[in-house]
């Protein structure tokens, strides 16, 4: 994935087993936002996936996502992509309808993970 600018905070942060990772938007490999509700949230989860990985994680460590949508409407179709990307046990999780900072995003999700 080509390097996407970094505003003033960490992208992970941990704090003796836990790892908190920021806000992720569904950005594609290009840096640009997909239209639609699907392909958002893919990249945003395959983005988050290798934040963890990248910290030695997997998906399977995540006990807690705050998920933001702009569009309750998307919810349904939000969910049907979250629900490929985790398994037993499942996280906790809080999704919330929102405005976010830039106007195509439609979803970004944090995730706290057990390290």
């Amino acid at each position: 994935m080509p390097a996407i600018p970094q505003p003033p905070f960490s992208k992970s942060r941990r704090l003796g087993s836990t790892l908190y990772l920021s806000g992720e938007l569904g950005f594609d490999a290009n840096g640009g936002l997909p239209e639609g509700i699907e392909a958002q949230t893919r990249n945003c989860l395959e983005r988050i996936k290798a934040t963890l990985e990248a910290e030695g994680l997997s998906l399977g460590k995540v006990v807690s996502c705050t998920c933001y949508l702009t569009d309750a409407a998307d919810f349904q179709a939000f969910n049907a992509i979250y629900a490929g990307f985790f398994s037993a046990p499942l996280p906790v999780r809080t999704t919330v309808q929102s405005g976010l900072m830039l106007p195509a995003a439609k979803v970004e999700i944090t995730v706290i993970a057990e390290a």
